[in-house]
């Protein structure tokens, strides 16, 4: 297993892999995204063109099998933004972590740390930020694809020192696998204070 860390413009002749494994491992629960090639090659040209992004690719015999994405939250989405403007704070002050994505088979082999471990000590080395900070989508527990087996990952995240902030939310519309048009999703958000 080779681990390769990539920053801005590094990252665009991955960009296509990249979207074929989000496209992959969010049909899952609980994301249920049913997305598109050039819907997601459009998101990630983001991390291209950001100077301070980081792409952590986990690669088999350079076969893409798991990635994890980072960058300065100002450097994302206006909807990424907004619920730390509505609430006084300065997105300037966030490292945003995106997703981490594993194929099932990768899955307990110790990747999921080494994602958080990666993100976050280049956040720390850049030496610009306060906080560290991802979204994740709410779904039921009631939800009807939410499979028996499901285990939420709030453990996981805790034990990496993030803590649920119920303060901050934000809505992202897509469309489910079940879903005949796209609907708004609500996020929460997990932060982590970086070490000074």
């Amino acid at each position: 297993m080779e681990i390769r860390l990539l920053h801005g413009a590094a990252i665009a002749p991955y960009i296509d892999d990249l979207a074929r494994l989000r496209l992959t491992v969010f049909r899952e629960f609980p994301y249920l995204y049913d997305g598109t090639l050039e819907s997601e090659a459009d998101y990630l040209a983001i991390y291209a063109r950001s100077g301070r992004s980081l792409v952590v690719l986990a690669l088999d015999d350079s076969k893409l099998v798991g990635a994890s994405l980072g960058l300065p939250l100002v450097d994302g989405s206006s909807q990424l933004q907004q619920p730390f403007l509505a609430q006084g704070r300065d997105p300037a002050s966030v490292y945003y972590f995106a997703e981490s994505v594993l194929l099932p088979a990768y899955r307990g082999r110790g990747l999921g740390v080494r994602f958080f471990i990666e993100r976050e000590s280049y956040a720390h080395k850049l030496a610009e930020f306060d906080y560290c900070a991802f979204c994740t989508v709410e779904r039921p527990n009631g939800h009807p694809l939410r499979p028996t087996d499901y285990k939420p990952l709030h453990g996981f995240w805790r034990n990496r020192g993030f803590l649920d902030e119920p303060s901050l939310r934000s809505s992202h519309a897509w469309r489910d696998l079940d879903e005949q048009a796209e609907s708004a999703k609500i996020m929460s958000f997990w932060l982590k204070p970086l070490p000074l």
